[in-house]
């Protein structure tokens, strides 16, 4: 499901918002893009979101608002007296003129280095407090996808109950086609059975017409499809994430109506498949949008 989330908070140093971004996804999909100053924390912010956010393509980016002065990196003013030192003795026991810039040494390594943020903060355990962060953003993303949810499911509800009267219409349909195929099929067997003068064994058209009855039989069909849209309606009314089920539900109907339109011939019947398909993929296509 969309959405957007965002929190902030303030350090000594400056402000850090860790924004959220989701689009629609079947399964977890998380990406996390973070200043260099708190890159260490990907791997544990990644695994935060997953228990955070069940469902979604999910970009966590992060920026800092530094404070004045907050960049400025920290000389190892030891180190590099020490260097400067064994450079000038050096030289004096070579006999050699050198003229040292100190600016030249402070791209070594150690001798100036800009603060560790993750390390070096004293507000209580670091972790905790990316951590916390992050689920503030999660909750700002989740206000924002119930909002969206709340009118996803008017639109599912909208299509779930068309589907309901179609499949009325089709249980309907049936009881008035089967009677009619059953109908025909006698009528041609009486047809050709005086056509060639032959003898007619009731019971064994009977039998027959039995087997071939059973074969275009869709009552089991139309049952199960009233036991999904039952089961429909409590997964959307329940309180736990519902998106994979609602998915799962939406392939098993589909199972059903292309049983039933390969085993019905009746063009009412058949029109009524199509308008049931049509329904579906209505509602498949926003399912994809439920976390």
């Amino acid at each position: 499901m969309t959405g957007y989330g965002s929190a902030s908070r303030e350090f000594e140093w400056g402000t850090v918002t860790f924004e959220l971004n989701s689009v629609n996804h079947r399964y977890q999909d998380f990406v996390a893009k973070l200043p260099r100053e708190l890159a260490v924390l990907e791997s544990r912010l990644v695994v935060a979101m997953r228990s955070l956010i069940t469902r979604g393509k999910v970009r966590l980016t992060a920026d800092i608002a530094w404070n004045p002065g907050a960049r400025t990196p920290s000389i190892d003013e030891e180190g590099l007296v020490s260097l400067v030192r064994n450079l000038q003795e050096i030289a004096v026991k070579n006999n050699l003129e050198v003229q040292l810039d100190l600016t030249k040494f402070l791209n070594l390594p150690g001798i100036c280095e800009a603060k560790n943020l993750v390390e070096a903060d004293d507000a209580g355990d670091i972790q905790d407090v990316w951590t916390e962060l992050l689920a503030q953003a999660a909750k700002s993303l989740k206000d924002m996808k119930k909002l969206e949810g709340d009118k996803l499911y008017a639109v599912i509800l909208k299509d779930l109950i068309e589907f309901e009267r179609i499949n009325k219409f089709l249980a309907e349909r049936w009881a008035v086609s089967r009677d009619d195929a059953l109908e025909s099929l006698r009528t041609r067997i009486e047809t050709v059975t005086d056509h060639f003068a032959l003898e007619l064994d009731e019971a064994r058209v009977a039998q027959e017409v039995s087997l071939m009855s059973d074969r275009w039989d869709v009552s089991e069909e139309i049952a199960r499809l009233n036991s999904h849209i039952e089961r429909f309606h409590q997964t959307m009314d329940g309180d736990e994430p519902a998106g994979r089920r609602l998915d799962f539900l939406i392939q098993e109907m589909n199972r059903e109506i292309n049983t039933m339109g390969s085993k019905v011939a009746d063009a009412e019947f058949r029109w009524g498949i199509v308008e049931a398909k049509s329904c579906l993929e209505r509602i498949r296509e926003q399912v994809q949008n439920v976390e």
